[in-house]
């Protein structure tokens, strides 16, 4: 009877034995795609955007903040910290301390509940990597075999680089690299033995032991480290005694540290076919300089704030004196600075606060132009032969709605159907001063920016060649009437930034391009180069400058002047005020300014384009050459160009436009055109 029994109790360890060998060679089996995840490690990794001095400009990610840090890398003293407190044998075992596992036994059975896992940082590698957290027993036999089979795929050296760069550090850190950058602004390389402690005291309870909330929790977890370390004799006693007495400084920053949310914005739009841009590890440089950005926000704001200064000023005088202003909600404005020759974008700025609206109006909004299109007017005249010097008439003009620049022959019966119905629709355009001037130099034209005088000029040019060349210099959605002259063509701040190239650039138009290179994890490097066209010669063009240069010093952009640097400009405003822009240069750098309201309507009585933007501009300037005491200061003329008096004005020519040409428009005197 015995004996049978015996027979059956091994019958049946022995079915035992094979049921879970079948179990355990099954799950064996089952686990290789967890086993690749562990061996062919690849985290998600953060990418990172810099400005073109090496400076973060963003942290980018989708759900862990987390960058590589190979083995070389990692300070030894931080294996080391990790060894001492949470696997002491870790290059003795094969991927379980049996010993650990049979204490963390006992004391679970004693205390009636799962207090110590005994886990090695094998195990604790793969269960973060491929496997979920229950804490059950098919999951830790699964962990179980995935270690050995860990440890026999890997080194000792590649476990402990996964496990570091995987473990979660606590406030979001994911990995000893952006643990530091993170709570001590420092690389590895750079810790102090203090710094490394309380780092590797973090994964047991990050939240508990983060610095940046108790501070006094995680030194003392860091002194526990330490002195394990010195019972170890891993350091000696005056490592210790300097390093328990050290109080580091925590730093608790934003995840992405992004300083030019408006920036970060277009460089993700502009690399959106990226599919895995934000968890790639990529790292992005752009032509941003982080310096010129602040002063660039700091001037939109200085001119946005005297905007409302002057708006709420008038409300006051015009309300009961114990009234409040209304709140103003749609105001805003943009900038975009670019280096002339190159088209780099320096700073980008696209609203007064994006914490309160994040749409981007230096890239977004398309709106119109203004008197800001009239220097490309003058340069299509210079380039047909006129010249500075050359004449014409500042007088009123009308046209009727479906003016037709094409046909002389449609204009003159849709001017006699005006004088026949008064009722008929037509278009009045004014000066904005609501003068006229009379018979005036293109060049006084320009500076003073006269509707009038730039009319006549169009119709003395002919308005199919004016249109023909406005496409050329790249302007889009052109509307086919003699209200383009004007400026009612729409664009966005940094499309003007390419068209103003013209003049910065010397008569070539540069595309602005915003980010320099791009570099995957793999450090393949692609860098981004920018377009160009020639438009007309910088002889040429600097006729056209150097009537802008004066539009500062004696014209509608007063405003706009800094002692100590030439600038050239041009002011643009639309009816009734709704758009208000400066667009200007130095030898170097180029600075286009728009203030507006989102929902289109006036800025405000008086706020035109020469009061609005050009305090902006000069702010910009004024600072920036704090920042930049070398800059360029002065234009130079080029050769081929000279200059000749008139009575008391000084204009500018070349061999296409000379002074002969001033008398093409003599006959207007006499006759001028209505």
């Amino acid at each position: 009877m015995l004996k049978k029994i015996k027979t059956s109790f091994l019958i049946i360890c022995l079915l035992l034995a094979l049921i879970s060998s079948a179990f355990i060679t099954r799950l064996y089996f089952q686990l290789q795609e967890s086993l690749d995840k562990v061996i062919n490690y690849q985290p998600e990794l953060a990418t990172q955007i810099f400005d073109r001095k090496g400076r973060l400009v963003a942290n980018v990610f989708d759900n862990e903040l987390r960058f590589y840090a190979s083995f070389d890398e990692i300070p030894p003293r931080m294996i080391e910290a990790l060894l001492a407190v949470e696997d002491t044998l870790f290059f003795e075992h094969g991927g379980i301390n049996f010993d650990a596992v049979s204490r963390a036994m006992l004391k679970n059975i004693a205390a009636g509940r799962y207090v110590e896992g005994g886990s090695t940082l094998t195990q604790q590698l793969v269960k973060n990597v491929a496997l979920n957290r229950d804490k059950t027993l098919v999951r830790k036999l699964k962990e179980a075999i995935l270690a050995f089979q860990v440890e026999n795929k890997l080194s000792k050296e590649q476990i402990l680089e996964r496990y570091l760069n995987e473990t979660f550090f606590g406030h979001g850190y994911y990995g000893i690299k952006a643990a530091a950058q993170g709570y001590f602004k420092k690389s590895l390389q750079d810790l102090s033995l203090k710094e490394i402690a309380m780092i590797v005291g973090l994964p047991r309870a990050p939240s508990f032991y983060d610095p940046t909330r108790n501070l006094e929790f995680s030194l003392s977890r860091a002194n526990n480290i330490l002195e394990r370390m010195k019972t170890l004799g891993w350091i000696s006693e005056s490592e210790y005694y300097a390093s328990i007495s050290e109080v580091p400084e925590v730093y608790s920053q934003s995840l992405t540290q992004n300083k030019a949310p408006y920036v970060v914005d277009e460089t993700l739009k502009q690399l959106s076919h990226i599919a895995n841009l934000r968890s790639g590890g990529y790292v992005i440089r752009l032509n941003i300089d982080l310096d010129y950005q602040r002063i660039a926000q700091d001037a939109l704001v200085v001119g946005y704030d005297r905007i409302l200064d002057r708006i709420h000023s008038r409300q006051r005088k015009t309300q009961k004196s114990n009234q409040e202003t209304t709140p103003d909600t749609t105001l805003n404005g943009a900038m975009v600075v670019t280096e002339n020759h190159t088209g780099k974008i320096l700073a980008l700025v696209g609203g007064v606060d994006h914490s309160k609206s994040p749409f981007n109006r230096a890239t977004q909004a398309k709106r119109q132009f203004g008197s800001a299109i009239k220097p490309f007017i003058y340069q299509i005249a210079f380039d047909n032969g006129y010249s500075p010097a050359s004449q014409v008439p500042d007088v009123a003009r009308s046209f009727n709605r479906t003016f037709d620049a094409q046909s002389k022959k449609q204009n003159e019966q849709d001017l006699q159907v005006i004088e026949e119905n008064e009722e008929v629709e037509y278009w009045r355009p004014r000066n904005y001063s609501r003068s006229f001037s009379g018979v005036v130099t293109l060049k006084t034209a320009l500076i003073n920016s006269l509707n009038l005088a730039t009319i006549n000029l169009v119709e003395l040019i002919g308005f199919d060649r004016i249109y023909e060349n406005i496409e050329k210099f790249g302007f889009s959605h052109i509307p086919k009437d003699m209200s383009i002259v004007l400026g009612s063509l729409s664009l966005s701040p940094l499309e003007a930034a390419r068209e103003y190239s013209v003049f910065s650039n010397s008569g070539v138009m540069i595309d602005p391009y915003l980010i320099s290179s791009i570099q995957d994890r793999f450090g393949q490097i692609t860098t981004f180069k920018t377009q160009e066209e020639v438009i007309t010669s910088k002889e040429q063009a600097f006729l056209v400058s150097s009537i802008l240069e004066e539009t500062i010093t004696s014209g509608t952009g007063k405003r706009a002047k800094v002692r100590g640097i030439e600038l050239a400009g041009k002011t643009g405003t639309t009816n009734d005020n709704v758009d208000a822009w400066f667009c200007g240069f130095s030898p170097d750098v180029q600075v286009i300014v728009w203030y507006g309201r989102d929902d289109n309507t006036p800025i405000g009585k008086y706020e035109s384009g020469g009061v609005v933007g050009p305090p902006a501009f000069a702010y910009f300037f004024k600072n920036l050459l704090k920042l930049e005491p070398g800059l360029k200061r002065d234009f130079e003329i080029p050769n081929g160009v000279y200059k000749k008096s008139i009575g008391k004005e000084t204009f500018y020519y070349t061999r296409t436009s000379n002074p002969s040409n001033s008398s093409k428009l003599e006959s207007i005197q006499q006759k001028p055109i209505f």
